[in-house]
């Protein structure tokens, strides 16, 4: 999936490098697999933000992903490879061979016209789903569960995959994409294979008005503020932060700060953490 670096015509495109698209092989989406997507603009449920710099952008339909793979026995062949505005994977159309279509992730590599099916007697192939305990380690898989039968809740994201490391007793030893080294019961599903759009990453938008199109709204630096609004702000000229440690808005601690709870319950099932970039 390469990228296209745009000729300098404008402004906007002399720094853009957008993904190519050459994989996408539909169009327009399966409309039986829409449903209607509603912009809160990072408000909560009494309409006050809790997540600054959203809203605007532009109107986009939610495609119908089946992350629990459960249609167990029954293969599917891939119609087509599309473009999902709510991810930053592609999806694959599945028709199933009963007459029912999904969407599901598509790893790379996976091509229309390609079989897929999940369940425990499932093949080791591409796109396939399968409970840990029949895959076998070494083997790269995404979509990964973490409670059995609630469908894949990590490693979703364009070009991520987890890899199987050991088996030890009812759990398996995942290597998840941050490095982070995590035990995982036996019986979660994960599909086969490394997710698609890898060079996703690499992708530079070239102007703010492409942020805005995604619903991203301007950040304003706490260096750049008064006191009055930011404990960074102030000070003479191009002033450094000056405090012991960054800080929110609000005065809490940030960048870096860890949040996590000490006595959390899933802690026992990491083995190491993520690694420091």
């Amino acid at each position: 999936m390469p990228l296209k670096k745009l000729r300098p015509m404008t402004p906007g495109t002399r720094n853009a490098v957008v993904a190519s698209f050459e994989e996408i092989t539909a169009r327009k989406p399966e409309k039986s697999l829409l449903e209607a997507k509603q912009n809160h603009a990072g408000r909560n449920n009494r309409g006050r933000i809790t997540s600054r710099g959203r809203g605007g952008g532009s109107r986009k339909m939610y495609r119908k992903v089946d992350f629990k793979r459960i249609k167990d026995g029954v293969p599917g062949r891939v119609k087509s490879i599309e473009y999902d505005p709510n991810r930053t994977t592609r999806i694959a159309l599945i028709y199933y061979v009963d007459g029912e279509k999904s969407y599901i992730l598509a790893p790379h590599g996976l091509e229309v016209g390609s079989f897929v099916q999940s369940g425990p007697d499932a093949e080791i192939r591409l796109g396939n789903c399968l409970p840990l305990t029949n895959i076998p380690t070494g083997t790269v898989v995404h979509n990964l569960e973490l409670t059995p039968g609630r469908g894949g809740q990590i490693v979703r994201g364009a070009g991520t995959g987890a890899q199987v490391l050991s088996r030890e007793g009812e759990y398996v030893l995942m290597r998840l994409p941050s490095g982070e080294m995590r035990r995982i019961l036996l019986r979660c599903r994960a599909t086969v294979g490394q997710l698609s759009n890898p060079d996703h990453k690499n992708e530079s938008l070239g102007k703010a008005g492409a942020s805005r199109h995604r619903g991203r709204r301007p950040h304003v630096r706490g260096v750049a503020k008064n006191p009055v609004d930011h404990p960074h702000g102030g000070g003479e000229g191009r002033s450094p932060i000056g405090m012991p440690g960054p800080k929110t808005p609000w005065g809490k601690p940030t960048l870096g700060y860890k949040t996590r709870r000490k006595k959390k319950a899933s802690s026992r099932f990491i083995m190491r953490r993520t690694r420091r970039r």
